[in-house]
């Protein structure tokens, strides 16, 4: 599916942006279940009034976390084919589904995600072997906060610190001056490696902005202390979700995407 031109990108600058990977069907049922989380009260606002424990009212970063237990749509997600060859062909086989989660950003007062890298989180022992998958589910612009990256970053172990707008997270201080922005329609993605520099700004527009966002990680990378979820998509150990779920997920994207729409 990739290019070996695409595949060196990603290992020489860490990163990859490729417009257009889900079509207008798939991002329409993504977008009705970002409405059905909304309705039901899933997200929560992380944002605080800068001193990492007071939830601000003026500010909104809203967090789901995880995904594969709320969404048969998003549970399939990361079993469709397009998802697990251009994964294998990034970070190499078998691998296995590490995170998963969502961030919105209310127009106007949506907050932004400070710099990290993900490696600061899971600390693996090679930042290239592991990737996110960072899925526009509306337009990511410059003026609603889209992701920006600093390319070849992940060769650099920034030091973090606990960031003091959010409740949970931690963030680094790279050199910004270097950031590259990624603009995508909705349904384009961004893959980027656990080592690779990142954050998303504030939503200046009208508009909500969500992002979604996979996280897979080498299987013979994964850490002896690691407390996420380690859903096998390649490799012996891959069942297409019966040994995780107990139900067969493989090969139900294009099913759900459809029973989705059926019912918006």
């Amino acid at each position: 599916m990739l290019s070996t031109q695409q595949v060196e990108q990603f290992h020489t600058q860490g990163y990859l942006a490729l417009p257009h990977f889900f079509d207008a069907g798939e991002v329409a049922a993504l977008q009705a279940e970002i409405e059905r989380f909304k309705r039901e009260g899933r997200l929560r606002n992380v944002a605080t009034e800068g001193d990492g424990k007071t939830h601000s009212t003026t500010k909104a970063n809203l967090q789901l976390i995880p995904l594969f237990d709320k969404s048969d749509l998003l549970r399939a997600l990361p079993f469709e084919a397009r998802v697990t060859g251009a994964v294998g062909q990034l970070i190499g086989e078998p691998f296995v589904l590490h995170l998963d989660q969502m961030f919105l950003k209310p127009g106007r007062h949506g907050m932004g995600t400070s710099w990290h890298q993900d490696n600061a989180y899971f600390k693996i022992a090679d930042p290239l072997k592991g990737t996110a998958m960072w899925i526009a589910a509306h337009d990511a612009t410059v003026a609603n906060g889209t992701i920006s990256v600093i390319p070849g970053s992940f060769r650099e172990q920034y030091p973090h610190s606990r960031d003091p707008n959010s409740d949970h997270h931690i963030r680094c201080y790279p050199p910004e001056e270097q950031a590259m922005p990624i603009e995508l329609e909705a349904g384009g993605v961004a893959f980027f490696c656990y080592g690779t520099a990142h954050a998303t700004g504030a939503n200046n527009t009208e508009r909500e902005r969500a992002g979604i966002a996979f996280h897979f990680l080498r299987t013979d990378f994964i850490p002896e202390e690691a407390r996420f979820q380690r859903t096998h998509l390649s490799g012996p150990e891959a069942t297409g979700g019966e040994k995780e779920y107990g139900v067969k997920v493989g090969g139900t994207w294009k099913r759900e995407v459809e029973r989705v729409l059926a019912t918006n």
